[in-house]
């Protein structure tokens, strides 16, 4: 089957760009509404179960990326039968899980308190709140998970985002009633619990009627089943390495610094993580396809386009990344008020952090599109020890600060050059790792212009009204950077490559290419 990989990617942009706007919006209003009307105690709560529960889902042992991974080829080569019998063992795998975490899971209950410092808010339950967030992990992998895989490989991740869309809707609109009306914290969690389900199931009735001959029957071949295993236990370690990186922080700022701390850092995480799920859009929905052009393309062309990525993904980030220098402050005071504000310094490590975590993400998705999970195996534990380690080391002296950078500094030293080694030496030629460095060097040097050029211009507007110093310095923010990017690099291969692939994707209907490039 010939995946339509351009179409594909621009269907999942377009409607992951849509449900991410929608995710990010909404949860927003959520979140103000539970600081106002409930207490800014209760957030630090939400985020705490949320990096408990990714703990657990260790579990999970990365058996979706290599289930997804395995049917690339089978699906380029129209194989059903193949297909059906991955889904089964799918199934089996996702069953177990779910059984894994559920018990885990009970165990570490009586813990769960050791794991906040501080008070709690008066009248919750703990016990009954994660058993509660339990369940809904459980029931993730329980009901018809497997299902995904089908979208994910055939790239229709957009079926994915039309059906999130309809359950967040209920989901928020149920919870955003009981924070109005009843202040119920059960009732809260409860309705996450019930759209997990309503998600779930829906999807599996879509995935039927899409992919009526893909059912879960058939048996694999005892070596292709070892292959698979083979795949999931290389890829233990990087989920090990994402759940550690992603979560120590939020559990070793509760249980050192207290949840009000953990709240106030998540405000700014939040606004953070909303931006960067946000350009995950273009990750996810490319990396079936490149997985299918690194089967059927030259190496050559591959290279060209990580090239290609790397620029365009430099100057998204490079764009956000001002607008979170000079727009974090004014916006926390509008929205929390001074008194749940960090320092500046903060922002910068949250800047430093975000453009380093997406060009790493960009390196990740090749990883993952190649399935050189084995030659990669060692390489994210190694990270997530190290962070961890400089977690425990520096909150005791630098306290946000050193979570901060306990990751930019684990990142940065020890698992960039180890994956881009990796890359280099088995998807790559190794010749090309010079040039590339050289040019991703000068990317990093023109986001440090921009960010100092439109620093000190910001810096020196600030008006009475809020409102009115976020609108100008968010114009400086987007229109500076884009012009100092293209006076830098409007001659490169990779900007003309860049436009061209834009101007395919939305079919021509802005003539980017003639516009920009000057071609007729």
């Amino acid at each position: 089957m010939k995946i339509e990989r351009t179409k594909n990617a621009s269907r999942n942009i377009l409607f992951g760009i849509i449900l991410k706007i929608y995710q990010i919006a909404v949860p927003f209003l959520m979140r103000t509404a539970m600081i106002y009307f409930m207490g800014v105690q209760y957030l630090g709560l939400n985020s705490l179960f949320t990096s408990v529960l990714q703990v657990l889902n260790l579990a999970e042992l990365g058996v979706g990326s290599a289930m997804v991974y395995s049917m690339y080829k089978p699906i380029a080569e129209d194989d059903t039968k193949k297909i059906c019998a991955l889904m089964k063992l799918y199934r089996l795998y996702y069953r177990v899980i779910g059984f894994v975490i559920g018990g885990v899971g009970l165990v570490l209950t009586p813990f769960v308190p050791k794991l906040i410092s501080g008070d709690v808010p008066s009248g919750l339950n703990i016990y009954i709140l994660y058993l509660m967030n339990l369940a809904a992990t459980v029931l993730s992998y329980w009901l018809f998970a497997y299902k995904n895989s089908l979208l994910q490989a055939h790239q229709r991740v957009d079926v994915v985002s039309k059906i999130t869309l309809v359950t967040n809707t209920f989901q928020y609109a149920i919870q955003i009633l009981i924070l109005v009306l009843s202040h119920n914290y059960y009732y809260y969690v409860l309705a996450i619990l019930a759209t997990q389900i309503i998600t779930n199931i829906s999807t599996a009735i879509v995935v039927d009627k899409m992919y009526p001959r893909y059912n879960p029957e058939g048996n694999l071949d005892k070596d292709e089943i070892q292959q698979i295993n083979h795949k999931i236990r290389d890829l233990f370690t990087s989920k090990i390495g994402f759940v550690v990186v992603d979560s120590a922080d939020t559990i070793v700022i509760s249980a050192f610094l207290g949840l009000t701390a953990l709240a106030i850092y998540q405000n700014y995480f939040y606004i953070l993580s909303s931006v960067m799920e946000f350009i995950a859009v273009v990750f996810t929905s490319c990396t079936a396809g490149i997985g299918n052009s690194i089967i059927v393309e030259t190496a050559e062309k591959n290279y060209n386009d990580l090239k290609k990525f790397t620029f365009l993904i430099s100057w998204i980030s490079g764009m956000c990344l001002c607008c979170f220098l000079n727009l974090y402050q004014p916006f926390m005071e509008l929205w929390v008020g001074k008194d749940l504000m960090l320092s500046m310094g903060a922002v910068v490590c949250f800047c430093v952090y975000f453009y380093i975590q997406e060009i790493n993400k960009l390196f990740n998705t090749y990883k993952d599109a190649s399935g050189i999970w084995h030659e990669d195996r060692f390489r994210p534990l190694v990270v997530a020890l190290t962070n961890l380690c400089l977690n425990l080391l520096m909150v005791n002296f630098w306290g946000i600060y050193g979570i901060l950078l306990s990751t930019v500094f684990a990142t940065l030293f020890v698992g960039m050059p180890w994956l881009l080694h990796n890359l280099f030496t088995t998807v790559f030629d190794k010749k090309y790792l010079s040039g590339f460095l050289i040019n991703l060097g000068r990317y990093v040097a023109g986001v440090a212009l921009v960010g100092v050029i439109t620093y000190l211009i910001c810096n020196r507007i600030s008006f009475s009204n809020l409102w009115l110093t976020l609108v100008i310095r968010g114009l400086i923010s987007c229109l500076i950077p884009n012009a100092v990017f293209w006076g830098l690099y409007h001659r490169l291969r990779e900007f003309k490559e860049c436009v061209k692939l834009v101007d395919k994707m939305t079919k021509r209907k802005f003539r980017l290419s003639g516009l920009i490039l000057g071609e007729k």
